[in-house]
């Protein structure tokens, strides 16, 4: 029986939020790329970080790493006719389920370079953010209640802005009117709970769909269809947040519940958390985190990174040294105020700059750290592939709803198997910093 490999582009490390067992890579070289095919998990993760980058390079990473996997999954095929196996690769645009980053660029790309596709669709839910899609209107709940995202912060991003949550409008303005609303395939909750693979083996021509949900249940119904669809000989793309890929995967529960990962940090010693995402929500929680017990706050003043980053990186590793030595876990954040730039073009190299100083701090974080956080999508993705430099990295399981762990190699240089929570910038309520933490150390909210 044909093996379905679910290969996701993940454009920041926070896709694999919701499931386990999996690896992320964060190189693409055919040789890596073959050994992910050939790993037993059904899923794949290849973490282009794209979202932080322009539309122009983003498209450029994506089509690299197509061509690549068109390299590997032409050996894998090989490998496998020898053994009489047969794999089934389903591919996935993962991105932000607020509906931030480079759409309709990244599919566009997947399509010329993996297609043709029968249909590509937009199934931006996640549940365990608080993210749902009703009559093809995409909701953040906020407060129990549903908030059209074109109504959030979010939707005021100043690279990735949009002005509607009415999923095929959204989808005409994202492509300039090249896909119009009228054309766009609407799932509606009712048809996806009753079952929509006939309409899925009608699809053709890469149509462009947008699907409902509320619950996991539903998408676990859409995936099942999609599921058989494939086997029928359909071939599908998805621009997905990471609840679908829960029902794509159908993994069983993880290995350590989330409430015992304190089992993963080394010695039971103090870690560090390191926080890039400028969102309110990160800001909030941010605020309830210093007032635990056990943290030390150490703030970086970005305004001073491109004049006097040698001295202030400095200063910083010798405060967190300090408070580690004092048994506390330092709180690294980048200061809050938010900064107005000319252009795309300048806010994303100074996002670089700050990047790549917060990569040094975490290349020279104590070598007996018993654990990281790392806050934000973009500064996460840095963490994995810069600032501990891991060619690939295996997902543990969830420490709270839509927060990774990870771990690095027991041959790591510096940080051998030091656990990291991924904890992605808009994900979690204003105490959900301060739990993982708890759930880590023993002390405060997630004890």
């Amino acid at each position: 029986m044909p093996e379905t490999k679910i290969i996701v582009l993940d454009d920041d490390p926070t896709g694999s939020q919701t499931v386990h067992g999996c690896l992320l890579l964060t190189r693409w070289d055919v040789e890596t790329l073959r050994q992910g095919l050939a790993d037993a998990s059904p899923l794949l993760f290849i973490l282009t970080n794209s979202r932080g980058m322009g539309a122009e390079q983003a498209a450029a990473v994506t089509r690299e790493v197509c061509h690549n996997l068109k390299l590997a999954l032409a050996a894998d095929a090989l490998a496998r006719e020898g053994e009489g196996r047969e794999l089934h690769p389903l591919f996935v645009s993962r991105s932000d389920s607020t509906l931030r980053g480079h759409y309709p660029v990244e599919t566009d790309v997947m399509a010329e370079e993996l297609g043709p596709f029968d249909a590509h669709f937009l199934t931006p839910a996640f549940f365990e953010g608080g993210r749902i899609t009703r009559d093809s209107v995409h909701y953040l709940m906020v407060n129990g209640q549903p908030v059209p995202t074109a109504e959030t912060e979010f939707a005021r991003d100043s690279v990735f802005g949009y002005s509607t949550s009415y999923l095929p409008d959204y989808v005409a303005e994202k492509t300039q009117g090249r896909i119009p609303a009228r054309q766009v395939e609407r799932f509606l909750l009712a048809e996806v709970r009753a079952g929509v693979q006939e309409r899925l083996l009608a699809l053709h021509g890469n149509a462009c769909g947008v699907v409902d949900a509320e619950t996991q249940a539903d998408l676990d119904r859409f995936a099942a269809d999609v599921l058989a669809s494939v086997a029928a000989g359909k071939r599908f793309l998805f621009r997905s947040a990471a609840s679908l890929l829960t029902a794509l995967a159908r993994l069983p529960a993880q290995p350590v519940a989330p409430d015992a990962m304190r089992a993963y940090v080394r010695g039971g010693r103090p870690g560090a958390v390191i926080v890039g995402s400028h969102v309110k929500k990160t800001t909030d929680q941010l605020a309830c985190l210093l007032q635990q017990a056990g943290v030390g706050a150490v703030e970086i003043d970005v305004d001073r990174i491109p004049t006097e980053g040698a001295a202030l990186l400095t200063a910083t590793l010798a405060r967190a040294a300090e408070l580690h030595d004092q048994g506390l876990t330092a709180v690294i954040f980048t200061s809050r105020v938010e900064r107005t730039f000319a252009d795309q073009a300048t806010r994303l190299a100074f996002g670089d700059q700050v990047s790549a100083f917060l990569m040094e701090v975490v290349r020279g974080l104590p070598r007996d750290l018993g654990f990281l956080i790392s806050k934000g999508g973009i500064t996460s993705n840095d963490v994995l592939s810069s600032g501990l430099a891991l060619g690939a990295s295996r997902v543990l399981g969830q420490i709270l709803p839509g927060c990774s762990v990870v771990r690095c190699p027991a041959d790591h240089p510096r940080y051998p198997d030091l656990p990291v929570v991924i904890f992605p910038g808009n994900v979690g309520d204003e105490e959900a910093l301060a739990k993982v933490y708890g759930r880590l150390t023993g002390i405060g909210l997630g004890e």
